[in-house]
């Protein structure tokens, strides 16, 4: 027969020889505790930090200011965070700049994800990724 015991009552039962009307003899379970905080641990939610921020609004004042972006929306919950950005605001989003923290070592925390769902580019640094959206210039001769 086998029995569950706080950790207190075993190590008294460890000076007497007879734990709570269980001989020494009898199988006894151990049960510890991990943390003496008894709150659970409570994940934080993940936001870009004011370095990615920075890039992200200054990315869209210049889209702004050239006519293609007329509103933004930003969004979080504990796995990822994004930022969308619209060409009229009762539209789709036309563009989604997305952060997932446990993506970093496998394909890169940042994601652009364009109207369809699409992943349109996947890296580690922010700054590289949103060169996505500056203009093409052509090779003029």
């Amino acid at each position: 027969m086998s029995e569950v015991v706080a950790l207190h009552q075993f190590r008294r039962s460890s000076e007497e020889t007879v734990l709570d009307g269980v001989t020494s003899g009898a199988d006894v379970k151990l049960i510890v505790a991990r943390s003496t905080d008894p709150r659970p641990a409570v994940e934080t939610a993940v936001f870009f930090d004011r370095r990615e921020f920075n890039l992200i609004l200054n990315l869209y004042a210049r889209m702004v200011g050239m006519g293609e972006w007329r509103d933004y929306a930003i969004g979080h919950d504990r796995e990822s965070c994004s930022f969308a950005v619209f060409r009229r605001s009762a539209d789709g989003a036309l563009y989604r700049i997305v952060k997932t923290p446990k993506l970093a070592r496998k394909q890169g925390a940042f994601a652009i994800i364009a109207q369809g769902g699409r992943i349109v580019r996947r890296g580690k640094d922010l700054a590289v990724m949103l060169r996505f959206f500056e203009p093409k210039r052509e090779a003029t001769l």
